[in-house]
């Protein structure tokens, strides 16, 4: 009788594993927090640089409100960083200051910076909105205005402009960094002590990138990127000549880390997939957590290029900033 019923017993806990081993719900992937993200708020720019990855292929820029509401949207999923880019945000100064006010100032996000040539930036345009940016970065792929020409970086006249931002950027009280490609053209040159001379917060070096649907010389599009291309070796043999002495604010990127490791939100607010497939639906369509299912981020490569850091300026909450005036804004480097 007692073996029987053990029997019947056991029989209906195999029963019931089995069951809950045919029904379990499959375990659903951790949900994906946009920490950091990259609105390429626009594609066209003024300057025509060799090696870009984010060509003009429209002229598209969404309504300021659509805009405001992706950031919303953004932030309440977990975003604590926005980087405005394009193309040339400044292209549209008046929609990129309202928007950076807006994330900074009622949607209190940690850190607002753009990423810019500095050719349209003014001084005017950062006493009205300078408060509310965190960081701004211009790019400075060499010291000497003929390799500028060469790459498509000015006509000249880039290193005036770069001088004159980072005195601006002082007089404002925003932190000032330095963007810089490593391609075929630049890959001799020291540029150690005219970086030292800015004394940016951030060198942030990159191996020149190949997005084949973007700068890959197909037929489709519109830069061949190739005549820029360095080996890994190249890449690396450069960075070891340039990180001694500048480790404060030395960052490189090789292409491996870059590749997949950032968020980028595209003009039209849909993500992309950097060269491993195509966008996902607008967010303000099918929300952040559906959108960013549809993309390849290497989250781990975000934190080895050292993704988080120090990105809000001293007293950065959106209060504004008392620093600057004429002596700072008239100030000169040295180089």
């Amino acid at each position: 009788m007692f073996l029987t019923a053990l029997t019947l017993l056991l029989g209906a806990l195999l029963a019931l594993v089995t069951y809950l081993h045919q029904h379990k719900q499959p375990q659903q992937p951790p949900k994906k927090i946009p920490l950091s993200v990259n609105y390429h708020l626009t594609r066209q720019c003024n300057y025509s640089c060799g090696f870009c990855f984010h060509t003009a292929k429209t002229s598209s820029i969404a309504p300021l409100s659509d805009a405001q509401k992706a950031m919303t949207l953004l932030q309440r999923a977990g975003m604590k960083k926005i980087n405005f880019a394009g193309g040339e945000p400044f292209l549209h100064a008046q929609f990129l200051g309202q928007l950076a006010q807006y994330c900074k100032q009622t949607l209190r996000l940690e850190s607002v910076s753009i990423v810019t040539n500095g050719s349209k930036v003014t001084a005017a345009w950062l006493e009205r909105y300078g408060r509310y940016i965190d960081i701004m970065a211009v790019s400075v792929d060499s010291f000497d205005e003929a390799t500028n020409v060469k790459i498509g970086r000015g006509k000249g006249r880039h290193l005036e402009t770069v001088k004159r931002l980072a005195g601006w950027c002082r007089s404002y009280g925003v932190m000032f960094k330095v963007n810089t490609v490593v391609n075929r053209y630049n890959l001799h040159e020291d540029m150690n002590a005219p970086i030292r001379a800015i004394g940016p917060v951030r060198w942030k070096c990159f191996q020149v990138l190949i997005v084949p649907e973007e700068n890959g010389g197909g037929a489709e599009t519109l830069r061949d990127a190739r005549r820029f291309q360095i080996s890994d070796e190249e890449f690396e043999g450069w960075c070891e000549r340039h990180r001694g002495g500048n480790e404060a604010f030395f960052v490189p990127e090789g292409n491996g880390v870059m590749r997949s490791s950032y968020l980028l939100l595209d003009e039209e607010l849909c993500f992309l997939n950097k060269g491993v497939g195509g966008k996902t639906g607008c967010v303000l369509e099918v929300g952040v957590e559906e959108a960013l299912r549809g993309v390849y981020w290497d989250e781990e490569g975000f934190g080895e290029r050292g993704g988080v850091y120090e990105w809000t300026k001293p007293g950065g909450e959106g209060e504004g900033c008392e620093c600057g005036g004429e002596e700072g804004a008239k100030g000169e480097l040295d180089w």
